[in-house]
């Protein structure tokens, strides 16, 4: 089976899809980032950060919606950045860009997955060193990338079977605070957090950051299109279904978190799960055994996390590389479980040298770097897309259009000029080495 014949099964239906989208989503991002965004917050009003965050995932969310609707393949943005820019010659240096991001983000996000998974581990491997947690995380990175070798049908049941996993894990926080947890507490917000000015903004975007960081994922659906069922309506109801109720899962288990533990304790903490299902206990040795269970469950979650973006950035290398925009052993498809295998082993592999890294620096890089050279761009397109490709059908049309793209548009920008000064020049550059390795690309094609 060639690259130019290679097709995928349409096995995955909205449920499936759904809940692909949801624990690429929860992942160990929240379980982690909440310590981080009460350090930049300065206080315990990160409220304000999940709920902005969640307002931008809604409104990018109705930018993929209508562009996965209306071109349903492999791949996602790669191919609505292609098509929509398409008509002012500049289709495929955007499809490429996205493609060359991708190669860097999807081992970014992928390993700050595995990365959280080590740091939870310190919770009973008390004595890990550095190089252990390391290599703990790249090995994570390798067996979830053995977990998707396997047909569609099945990856899309192992992905049930993971969201209830998810979802007893974050219900478990939720539930055992919720008859212990101090309202007055959690809302012990600091005089300075209602008033309007410049430094609260400033804080609020800092902190978007890493909200975003953990809202990520709602697009998963969108680079595995081609193999869901029905997805001119499939890919908007998932999208949206997964947005909203990662977004009250978030602010609910926030809310009960900070209602036990003092928002001072716990932005020190890197195991906060942990510290908060231990104070729901009155007997110190219960409260020890589960925490370790939460822990355990949390490391599962991180797990199920990766199989969704090992799962989903596959496809995008894949749908490059068949379209001729990426070498062509990527477009290779499994003899007879048909799916990209060369893609999704490298995009699994290619991971594990970024366990090496810091969280702090792989969430806060990971959104700027796709924020410049991937989203902004989108919320363009879907309008460039609507506007001057009438030769594409186009079944579903966002709510108030084009009014969440713009607003999409302007807070991605916002929250890019928030994050560290390092993550911009360091995105900048980015865009700029994409741009010279399309040269180069367009050059060997040429011969």
């Amino acid at each position: 089976m060639t690259e130019k014949t290679a097709t995928l099964d349409r096995g995955m239906g909205l449920w499936s899809a759904t809940a692909t989208n949801i624990i690429g989503m929860v992942g160990v991002g929240p379980f982690l980032v909440i310590p981080f965004m009460l350090t930049s917050m300065g206080g315990p009003h990160i409220l304000y950060a999940w709920l902005g965050g969640a307002l931008l995932a809604l409104a990018d969310g109705l930018v993929y919606a209508q562009l996965g609707a209306a071109i349903p393949g492999s791949g996602g943005p790669y191919l609505y950045l292609r098509e929509a820019f398409k008509p002012f010659k500049l289709g495929e240096l955007m499809g490429f860009v996205f493609v060359f991001q991708t190669v860097l983000v999807a081992p970014l996000s992928i390993a700050s997955g595995a990365v959280g998974f080590a740091d939870y581990l310190r919770f009973y491997w008390t004595d890990m060193t550095p190089l252990q947690h390391d290599l703990v995380a790249g090995a994570v990175c390798v067996t979830v990338t053995a977990m998707l070798w396997r047909n569609i049908e099945d990856v899309g049941k192992l992905a049930l079977i993971l969201l209830v996993l998810v979802c007893l894990t974050i219900g478990w926080v939720i539930v055992a605070g919720f008859f212990r947890f101090s309202l007055a507490q959690a809302f012990a917000f600091p005089p300075e957090a209602f008033t309007l000015n410049g430094d609260l903004f400033r804080r609020i975007g800092a902190t978007a950051v890493l909200a975003m960081y953990s809202y990520g994922g709602y697009n998963q659906v969108c680079n595995i299109a081609e193999e869901v069922k029905n997805p001119v309506k499939t890919v908007p109801r998932s999208i949206v279904v997964s947005i909203l109720i990662v977004a009250a899962l978030y602010i609910m288990m926030s809310t009960v978190i900070l209602g036990m533990i003092p928002w001072q304790e716990a932005k020190e903490s890197r195991t906060i799960a942990s510290l908060f299902i231990g104070r729901t206990f009155s007997d110190p040795a219960h409260g020890r055994i589960a925490a370790l269970v939460m822990t355990v469950m949390i490391q599962f979650v991180a797990a199920a996390s990766l199989y969704a973006l090992i799962l989903g950035y596959s496809r995008v290398v894949f749908a490059a590389a068949r379209d001729g925009q990426f070498y062509s052993i990527f477009a290779r498809v499994h003899p007879s479980k048909h799916f990209p295998h060369v893609s999704l082993l490298t995009v699994g592999l290619i991971s594990v040298p970024f366990c090496f890294f810091s969280l702090g620096q792989l969430a806060n890089w990971t959104v700027q770097i796709q924020v410049l050279l991937c989203f902004s761009w989108q919320c363009v397109g879907v309008i460039l897309l609507h506007r001057y490709r009438k030769d594409i059908a186009q079944p579903f049309r966002m709510w108030l259009y084009p009014l969440p793209a713009l607003a999409a548009l302007v807070l991605w920008l916002y929250i890019f000029i928030s994050g560290p000064s390092d993550g911009i020049w360091f995105s900048v550059a980015y865009l700029l080495a994409a741009v010279i390795g399309f040269a180069i690309f367009k050059k060997v094609q040429r011969g």
